[in-house]
């Protein structure tokens, strides 16, 4: 087993979940032999792997490019002070509590931006990926990845006290981009710095979205659900739309065509350093941005000058200067991961 010789298991921990008939002590196996691709450690991610590495999931893989920071902490359950005051990597201060969680189970920290160069490294030798990213850039990577290596994964996304989750299955069900033909405009979507989010919406669609993975883990992929499930508790709304004859009603690129503009790099963010400014430039091609939108946005998040020509922030010691094209300068810093973080954390690019 994953993270212990057979002869010393203890199975017993996980005896009510394999007393529930349609698991079993099957499903349990499985499950203890399956390996799991965590994509993004905020909110989303820390719930997902709490969940999965409890269940009894044997190697989780956790990729995420951030640092904990105090405000993560009302959401992001597996931190703690300490760990803010440390600046620890995401995945390494999961990974360390993960451990303490479920001894059994072997887990991966990766620190390390997901991008097209990436990504194939990153699903290599698992049996399910789950989104805890927070951007759609990174979602239609995902699903092209999944899509050509016929690996299953779990959308979720979460903001304000609003979430959806939908399990794609490829090759039988449809995929991301057969929900949404085109990644949303960058820039034109809020964020959860913009927006706000509320710590309950993130344990709901976090749970959804382990218990898809944890069927198709445990040898149960018929049992997944075919609804893209929204989910809003201000209000106390749950909406359910049958997706199941999606792929049949549209022709899609990356599941009838087999075209994978994000995976090659034709789409997606491309990243320099300015050399002697301290600055990255983040080109994201094909966008275009509403100036106004976006400086009425940011209003609410740090101080914002708003010209014909371009939208800056400054916000936490950097300055973010956006043009109509979608081109973002991050002034402040020179390590790109940084700079991308920053650029999703306020602009949503």
């Amino acid at each position: 087993m994953a993270g212990s010789s057979s002869s010393s298991f203890d199975w017993e921990r996980y005896a009510r979940q394999m007393r529930y008939a349609p698991f079993g002590p099957e499903g349990q196996r499985r499950l203890v032999a399956s390996r799991v691709l965590i994509c993004g450690c905020g909110a989303l991610g820390n719930m997902l792997a709490q969940l999965l590495v409890r269940a009894g999931v044997g190697k989780v893989r956790i990729v995420d490019r951030d640092f904990v920071d105090l405000t993560n902490i009302h959401r992001q359950l597996l931190f703690d002070e300490q760990d803010a005051a440390q600046g620890l990597p995401k995945a390494i201060a999961a990974a360390e509590k993960l451990r303490r969680i479920n001894s059994q189970s072997l887990i991966e920290p990766i620190v390390a931006d997901i991008n097209p160069v990436s990504i194939l490294d990153f699903c290599e030798g698992v049996d399910c990926i789950v989104d805890g990213t927070d951007n759609f850039e990174t979602r239609f990577l995902i699903n092209e990845a999944a899509v050509r290596l016929g690996i299953p994964w779990v959308y979720g996304g979460c903001l304000g006290a609003e979430g959806q989750t939908m399990a794609i299955l490829p090759g039988k069900t449809g995929c991301l981009r057969c929900l949404l033909p085109s990644c949303p405009p960058a820039g034109t979507l809020p964020t959860c710095e913009t927006a706000g989010i509320l710590p309950p919406v993130v344990g709901v669609i976090a749970s959804l979205e382990a218990m898809e993975a944890m069927k198709i883990l445990s040898g149960h992929p018929e049992a997944a659900s075919p609804y893209l499930t929204v989910v809003e508790l201000w209000e106390g709304r749950i909406r359910q739309i049958d997706v199941r004859h999606l792929r049949e009603q549209v022709d899609c690129p990356t599941c009838d065509r087999g075209e994978f503009p994000w995976l090659s790099g034709r789409e997606g963010t491309h990243s320099a350093v300015l050399c002697g400014r301290n600055t990255v430039q983040l080109i994201h091609p094909g966008v275009q941005v509403s100036l106004e939108q976006l400086a009425e946005r940011l209003e609410a998040v740090g101080q914002v000058q708003h010209t014909p020509y371009f939208v800056r922030l400054e916000v936490e010691g950097y300055q973010l200067t956006v043009f109509p094209d979608g081109r973002t300068l991050v002034h402040g810093t020179s390590d790109i991961s940084s700079a991308k973080t920053l650029c999703a954390k306020y602009i949503g690019l």
